[in-house]
């Protein structure tokens, strides 16, 4: 029953070599998983896993990405960004359009239904490995 960890890393944690950027990257990683009902980093092994966080190498191209906003995709961009001197502050990410109330769409908004459905999915199905 355990989670592979590296799976919700920063690319420097793996490294070694991290600063409290590694929560902004862990926030982008749950904020994918939420909206999407999975992980941005997938493969066939732990080592091809490794090997896309380590180049940041995820995509928008599944299903349930099509009905999720442009600002929130251009959100987790700029908090999955591989180099952490690049990668969103906290502040920073809390001024953002998409996170700032007043400028959520509504349906970023009926997303949220969905999320809180993808994290129950994703805990049952994670339980099982």
């Amino acid at each position: 029953m355990s989670i592979f960890k590296p799976l919700f890393m920063a690319p420097e944690v793996l490294k070694k070599n991290y600063n409290e950027k590694c929560d902004i990257w862990a926030c982008g990683l749950i904020l994918y998983l939420m909206l999407s009902g999975e992980l941005p980093f997938r493969g066939r092994s732990k080592e091809d896993i490794i090997v896309k966080i380590l180049k940041a190498e995820y995509d928008f191209d599944s299903p349930p990405w099509k009905n999720v906003s442009r600002d929130a995709k251009a959100f987790i961009r700029k908090l999955l960004v591989l180099e952490p001197q690049n990668r969103y502050s906290a502040e920073q990410a809390l001024r953002d359009p998409w996170i700032n109330a007043s400028h959520r769409r509504l349906t970023d908004l009926a997303i949220s239904e969905n999320a809180l459905n993808n994290l129950r999915v994703y805990r049952v199905s994670s339980s099982d490995t």
